[in-house]
């Protein structure tokens, strides 16, 4: 089984995986990171998803051995010096989950969505989350912890 090298919440690491594994496995079960989630393993419900070199990409159906190179954050990187990002401040003050599950991919597409798109329209953050799911009907919420998130995000925090 080959090693990989692979830039993670801005740590290298080395993992050894099959050619065809997938990112969400080398992230879960060799790095024991808590972020992503296996949900549907087709790339279809998005609790899997992480950024790739900024943006969004469901690590349930990518290949560990093509993210050799690229920067892949993902939920548990988000906090730096033990200060929450700004979306996941937002999640909280809106209450933006019940059960959680989805909560990274809703999360990380809002961080992706916010770095490209600052002051995003309320259209924008739909179409952002077009091919996210979530079950427990907290959409409503999600879009005003995005919104309050675009109002207090500074640019250093967009990094």
């Amino acid at each position: 089984m080959p090693n990989y090298l692979l830039n993670v919440d801005g740590v290298q690491q080395t993992v050894q995986a099959e050619l065809d594994e997938p990112l969400l496995y080398a992230l879960t079960d060799k790095l024991k990171l808590k972020g992503p989630k296996f949900g549907c393993g087709l790339a279809q419900c998005g609790t899997c998803t992480v950024l790739v070199d900024g943006k969004a990409m469901r690590s349930c159906v990518t290949p560990t051995s093509v993210m050799v190179g690229k920067r892949i954050r993902t939920l548990d990187g988000l906090a730096t010096n033990g200060q929450m990002h700004p979306v996941q401040e937002a999640f909280v003050h809106e209450q933006a989950a019940q059960c959680g599950f989805c909560s990274n991919g809703w999360i990380m597409h809002s961080v992706a969505l916010l770095e490209k798109t600052p002051k995003p329209t309320p259209e924008q953050i739909k179409q952002a989350f077009a091919n996210v799911q979530c079950r427990c009907g907290t959409q409503i919420a999600i879009m005003r912890a995005v919104k309050r998130a675009s109002d207090t995000m500074s640019p250093k925090a967009k990094a």
